[in-house]
């Protein structure tokens, strides 16, 4: 195969693989189980394949530790867990998407990443607003996907595909059927987006379109948590561009300044947390996360240093899992907080290895993002702006991470993966791969 034609073919497969991460709901959906787990078998063998085949190009010694160690434990946690046979079901989708993760990070450079992962947000963008106003239109009352029955009595709300709420300012779920999914997702497409129009990889006229898509999916969602995060995201990307304005043997100060902006941003939501949560419509209960906190915190101190097994998503059939997480008559299948969730299924042990795992990426993103890149991934001129993907995702990750358990699975693990070894694979092997 041409190389031109090889590599169109490798940024392709990183388009299915990126959208059956971030929007494989839509496939369940439309077409239900049996052919999206068929889809996933067929991607995570090709990646298989391809991880085989560059073997040799890898050296092991240089895989971002503390990440494979927390991916190792929770695949070992199957020897300890409350239900083994549950825990390895729930391993097999971690395992996939670990290896679609290291696969990508593995057949594409760094700015065809950027550009197939652009390309997959804009799809699902065009397809989630697409698809509300086609329920709306068309349609006219809330649908359920194909694998809901809706013969056997009411169906809560929450299974609901779509609401048919565009019409109304939302708030929208798009093609992922879940408005705070499709709210962050938005949220990392608007980084996406401004990185693309500021380096001039996209038409600017275009680029500023999808910008606007971007900020109207998040606004359409009515999403607190990825409002937040939005927000959180800005801060630090001003923060890296002051960095950026001052000579490395000057930062001192400014990182003075801005630990001191910081705890008195702490201080105030500390203080005026009630008033703040009333601006973003939430309740102290925080929609039924505190309730949720709290059954999963009991959990966890029963097997505290190891934890119960790898266990995401929870079953639902199993107990005591099935009714850990229950408001208003819905079971729901994780502890919308990522902290939490791994403490329950992974001890002490494997918190203490998933904050050593972000605060390498962390680490090492902010680095690449304020010095004049010194690897081989980024755009060879002096501060390229997507020098700042790795830190403003990772940003977003972080600020979803306290309301959603989205970090460890699907589309959150599966960008870890893919920027921790990245950004901290020595570059002579990147250069290899690419």
């Amino acid at each position: 195969m041409p190389a031109t034609e090889y590599r169109k073919a490798k940024t392709g497969l990183a388009v299915v693989t990126l959208f059956m991460l971030f929007a494989g709901e839509a496939i369940r959906n439309l077409l239900g189980w049996e052919l999206f787990m068929g889809l996933g078998v067929l991607i995570t063998v090709i990646y298989i394949v391809v991880i085989f085949r560059a073997r040799h190009l890898i050296h092991w010694r240089s895989i971002p530790f503390w990440l494979a160690f927390f991916a190792l434990l929770a695949v070992a946690s199957v020897t300890w867990a409350y239900s083994p046979a549950n825990t390895a079901l729930t391993l097999w989708p971690f395992i996939e998407v670990t290896i679609g993760g290291v696969g990508i990070a593995l057949t594409l450079p760094w700015n065809d990443f950027v550009r197939a992962l652009g390309t997959t947000l804009r799809w699902i963008l065009a397809a989630s607003l697409l698809f509300e106003l086609w329920v709306s239109v068309f349609i006219g009352h809330a649908i359920y996907p194909v694998w809901v029955d809706t013969t056997q009595g009411k169906v809560p709300a929450v299974f609901q595909w779509s609401r048919n709420l565009l019409l109304e300012g939302g708030p929208i779920q798009g093609v992922v059927g879940n408005r705070n999914q499709l709210g962050f997702i938005a949220v990392i497409a608007l980084i996406v987006f401004c990185l693309q129009l500021a380096d001039r990889k996209v038409w600017r006229n275009w680029g500023y379109v999808w910008v606007a898509l971007a900020l109207l999916t998040i606004g359409l969602t009515r999403s607190a948590t990825d409002l937040i995060a939005l927000m959180v995201v800005t801060a630090v990307a001003l923060i890296a561009l002051w960095m950026r304005s001052v000579p490395a043997t000057k930062r001192r100060p400014v990182y003075l300044t801005t630990f001191g902006i910081i705890a008195a941003v702490a201080v105030l939501v500390n203080v005026a947390s009630s008033t703040i949560l009333s601006i973003f419509g939430k309740g102290s209960d925080l929609t039924g996360r505190t309730d949720i906190w709290a059954a999963v915190t009991q959990m966890a101190e029963q097997r505290p240093v190891f934890g119960w097994g790898w266990l995401s998503p929870w079953v639902p059939w199993l107990e005591p899992f099935n009714n850990l997480a229950v408001h208003n008559g819905v079971h729901y299948l994780q502890a919308h907080n990522v902290w939490l969730d791994v403490w329950m299924q992974l001890g002490y042990v494997g918190v203490i290895a998933l904050i050593l795992a972000m605060w390498g990426l962390f680490s090492r993103s902010w680095f690449i993002a304020i010095d004049r890149p010194q690897w081989d991934l980024v755009d060879t001129r002096p501060y390229s702006a997507s020098s700042l993907l790795p830190l403003l995702v990772t940003v977003a990750l972080l600020a979803q991470s306290f309301a959603e358990s989205q970090l460890v699975v699907q589309s959150g693990w599966a960008l870890m993966v893919i920027l921790s070894l990245t950004v901290m694979v020595p570059t002579r092997i990147t250069k290899a791969l690419n």
